[in-house]
């Protein structure tokens, strides 16, 4: 895991074979922290101590270390002890049994006495606060639900780390000792607490990274020419602050210059006199871990991996990247890369290019992302043409370390940095990334492109941490859901960008659309509507305008309250014989940066024959966008200001409401009982669909009641359930394939009286089959109104994900269905009602009446709290949801149980691993 210095420790079980381990770190610990665990002087460990402190049973004793390379940093220990403060039980098959039977350990006890030491050469570096992460995790897994422990009043610093945690405690204090009592389910103080730790410390380790104070090139040549060389070149370029080194095996013993560059050389990072922050590797892959090592020896804070041969080539690479991986962590280090394009960080005060952009990019406020070196180059070019500068670029090639999750925890704590570009293939953690790209995304931008949309071959082979799949659908979702503004293209990208890096964001998304050709506004406009803007009728200032005219209609268009944003069009002037006139772009330019300065409203440019003009609209204090198509130019406005719209939402992102009649223990309890009898009567987890009764008991405990439909095996069977019910009433089939299809003949409606019931059902079963294959069912009426479908379900990427769409083949072939992730607010179930493309439908078209959308979003509520409480209902299906002008019909309603996958964002903060 990270530290809070950004570095990187590895946490684990201690073993009987980490005596030697354990006495060595004793060793290192002054007597004073010695004195603070023990309350007394121990200089030493005994023998028994030792082997009291390395042989754990890991139900009622665990202990965890924390190393660096090979060597223990701190160690953490829980003993469970008895409501008086006594060690438990040790009979071990007592114990054995009864953590396999009750899931929680031995006896009634259910707290442990906790105790840390950590060496002093790394206090103040957060590793007690993550230590105390995972021994929690752990103690909780075996139903341990309090720690206890005893301090030193003087020990102030792990009294802090105690207190800090976030979890809910008592304090008191007697015979000279701080008794410390606290719970260990998570708070929502606790999860803020590990969240804002994992933002200091993951921003603090890409700090490290693109803020060196000395870089060594690893695999430089003496001759020009090869990656290292290349890289080295691009950093004596780009007139890096800082020191550097060259470094390659050929080298003469002792101390080389490389010439011309003058950069003294060494055969190895061992060698170099002084301390190096970063190390560029270039050697060839089956060279690196040997590279590696050196920098762990030397201390070295972190890698780019530029050369290739790794996950991408085959099996034999992925194990060599796994090692490369394991290595640089363990020895504290983090890694960009392999198979990086490199990175930079343009602030004035660093200049570093230690990448293989032969260009160094200019100095902006864009932060920059990119799995692909081939896009980072397109995008990197397109910036550079465009005139917009970069705060940092980072290409992280394979992605086996370093991601875009911690460069958006990077880059919302980065004062140099406003708007956020990412080119993403991957997804290593879709949920983290959502809740992170949210936060960022309510101070500044944050652009996606996402590669590989619509097929598993557009995840490049050599992203080797694991990658999840996540539906295109679904990660639409996510993006709508956490702010995220997603383009389809490069270009789109660029557009986007460049009107966030220049202008304002527009207040609302009114466009007054100004210019100097009729056919040019017309087309604008028409973009403008198409793009769910509210343009005005355009104005023409006609091909006889010059630059103090564009003056004055933009000066008067800002003023106008009416406009939130100005889209200006522009043509070179017509001369009498239909030829362009000349014309001054520079005096355009001037114009309207003149217009623009201050306004507080975007402007943009869209122009045709005026190559000249964007640039020249560049060269200035006041940048303004141009776009040599209406099209793009609107369509980033659209994005610029839907955004500024999710922000002023944000600021009240709603409230997952409580309903008093939701009985959630009984729900736990019910759910808990029928994935055991399932898995006993089975013999295997699988996923378990339940039965109508044990469906509407379920929903039932979360005030959805489905219409009882009753079976029908027979015709007079069928009549039986009609009188109950009472007319009129449908007939229709249960069969997966048939549900729900009318226009398939499963299903027979409005059936006022017995003979037409009788009718049906024969009509139903000479055309389809035989009873006993159909499954069907009577069921009574449900008020006139339309068809909706509403479901949850646990998506192995994101966790629960609520949907919502209209019923019938038409919605399912478009797939005009929304999605929201769970737990959903109030203005989510809003949101979603009227996401859809068919929303229309619900809210009078063509002069129907409106239906109840109020109830509907009551029971998107409903089901998204079901899902949220009860994680094991994997599937939760009700279709149709006839909703009718006043309230609801819940037709059918399927649910499936199965054990849920592990929620990876909820545990203690972790590296990925593979």
């Amino acid at each position: 895991m990270v530290l809070r210095d950004g570095g990187t420790a590895h946490i684990r079980p201690i073993r009987p074979d980490d005596a030697e381990r354990l006495v060595d770190f004793y060793a290192e610990v002054s007597d004073e922290s010695k004195y603070y665990r023990f309350f007394a002087p121990y200089p030493r460990l005994s023998d028994r101590d030792v082997r009291r402190f390395t042989h754990h049973d890991y139900v009622d004793r665990v202990g965890l270390a924390a190393m660096v390379g090979d060597e223990f940093i701190a160690t953490v220990r829980y003993d469970r002890v008895d409501a008086q403060g006594q060690a438990a039980s040790t009979d071990a098959a007592f114990k054995d049994a009864a953590f396999r039977d009750e899931g929680r350990g031995p006896g009634v006890a259910a707290q442990a006495e906790v105790a840390f030491l950590v060496q002093d050469a790394h206090q103040g570096r957060g590793v007690a606060s993550a230590l105390l992460e995972h021994i929690a995790a752990v103690a909780r897994e075996r139903g341990i639900r309090r720690f206890v422990a005893e301090v030193l009043p003087a020990n102030r610093r792990m009294i802090k780390v105690f207190t800090d945690a976030g979890y809910t405690q008592k304090r008191s204090f007697e015979d000279g000792v701080v008794h410390l009592e606290f719970g260990l389910e998570p708070t929502d103080a606790s999860v803020e607490v590990m969240r804002a730790r994992e933002l200091r410390a993951e921003a603090r380790s890409v700090r490290r990274l693109l803020s060196p104070r000395s870089v060594a090139v690893v695999g430089t040549g003496r001759q020009p020419g090869g990656v290292g060389r290349t890289v080295l070149g691009n950093l004596l370029a780009s007139g890096f602050t800082g020191r550097l080194h060259a470094v390659n095996k050929a080298f003469e013993p002792g101390r080389e210059t490389l010439e011309p560059e003058g950069v003294p050389a060494y055969r190895s990072v061992t060698e170099i006199p002084e301390p190096v922050d970063l190390a560029v590797i270039a050697v060839p892959a089956q060279s690196a871990l040997e590279a590696v090592a050196d920098c762990g020896r030397h201390e070295v804070q972190g890698l780019v991996v530029v050369a290739a041969g790794y996950t991408e080539t085959g099996e034999e690479g992925r194990d060599r990247q796994r090692e490369l991986v394991r290595r640089a962590r363990a020895d504290g280090m983090r890694v960009i890369g392999p198979n990086a394009f490199g990175i930079v960080n343009a602030s004035p005060d660093i200049r570093l290019n230690a990448s293989l952009a032969p260009e160094t990019p200019l100095c902006g406020r864009v932060g920059l992302f990119t799995q692909s070196g081939a896009i980072g180059i397109a995008l990197l070019a397109g910036l550079h043409r465009r005139g917009i500068g970069l705060s940092s670029f980072v290409s992280v090639g394979n992605r086996a370390d370093v991601s875009g999750n911690d460069l958006l925890q990077y880059w919302h704590e980065d004062p140099d940095t406003d708007v956020v570009l990412m080119y993403l293939e991957s997804f290593g953690n879709p949920r983290k990334f959502t809740r992170l790209a949210r936060r960022t995304a309510r101070t500044k931008p944050v652009v996606v492109v996402k590669g590989g949309r619509h097929t598993a071959s557009g995840i490049p082979a050599g992203h080797a941490v694991p990658s999840t799949r996540v539906p295109d659908a679904t990660a639409d979702a996510l993006f709508r859901q956490a702010g995220v503004i997603r383009v389809d293209t490069v270009t789109e990208l660029l557009d986007v960008g460049l009107l966030l890096g220049t202008q304002p964001l527009p207040a609302d998304d009114r466009v007054a659309v100004v210019g100097n050709s009729e056919s040019l506004g017309v087309l604008a406009h028409d973009a403008c509507l198409n793009a769910a803007l509210r343009p005005s009728p355009p104005r023409d200032l006609t091909t006889a305008a010059g630059p103090d005219d564009f003056r004055a209609a933009v000066t008067a268009a800002l003023a106008d309250p009416e406009a939130d944003a100005v889209l200006v069009t522009a043509i070179p002037p017509v001369g009498a014989d239909g030829a362009s006139a000349p014309w001054d772009s520079a005096a355009l330019a001037r114009a309207l940066h003149d217009a623009a300065k201050g306004a507080g409203k975007p402007v943009l440019v869209t122009h045709l024959a005026l190559d000249d003009l964007p640039q020249a609209l560049l060269d200035a204090d006041t940048r303004v966008p141009a776009y040599p198509a209406a099209e793009r130019a609107v369509r980033a406005l659209a994005e610029a200001a839907h955004y500024a719209r999710w922000r002023r939402q944000e600021a009240d992102p709603g409230r997952v409401p409580q309903f008093e009649d939701v009985d959630e223990a009984s729900a736990r309890a019910q759910v808990a009982a029928l994935l055991t009898d399932h898995e006993e009567r089975d013999g295997g987890p699988g996923p378990h669909l339940l039965g109508a009764s044990d469906t509407s008991r379920l929903l039932a405990r979360y005030g959805i009641h489905p219409r009882t439909a009753l079976p029908a095996p027979t015709a007079d069977s069928a009549a039986e359930a009609a009188r109950l019910v009472g007319y009129p009433v449908a007939l229709k089939t249960t069969v997966e394939r048939l549900r729900h299809r009318a226009d398939l003949g499963g299903v027979r409606l409005d059936l006022a009286e017995e003979d037409d019931l009788r009718r049906a059902f024969r009509e139903l079963t000479q055309s389809l089959g035989a009873p006993r294959d159909l499954g069907l069912v009577v069921q009574s009426m449900a008020r006139r109104g339309v068809d909706t479908v509403v479901r949850a379900a646990v998506d192995p990427a994101v966790g629960a994900v609520l949907s919502f769409g209209l019923a019938g083949p038409a919605s399912e072939l478009l797939g005009d269905v929304a999605h929201r992730l769970v737990p959903a607010t109030d203005r989510d179930a809003h949101e979603l009602v009227r996401s859809i493309k068919a929303a229309p439908l619900l809210f009078g078209y063509r002069g129907t009446e409106p239906v109840d959308t109020a109830a509907l979003e009551e029971l998107l509520l409903r089901i998204s709290l079901l899902a949220h409480d009860l994680p094991e209902a994997v599937s939760v299906d009700l279709e149709p949801v006839v909703v009718a002008p006043r309230g609801l019909t819940v037709l059918g309603a399927q649910v499936r149980l199965a054990r849920p996958p592990a929620r990876t964002d909820l545990g203690p903060r972790s590296l990925a691993s593979y």
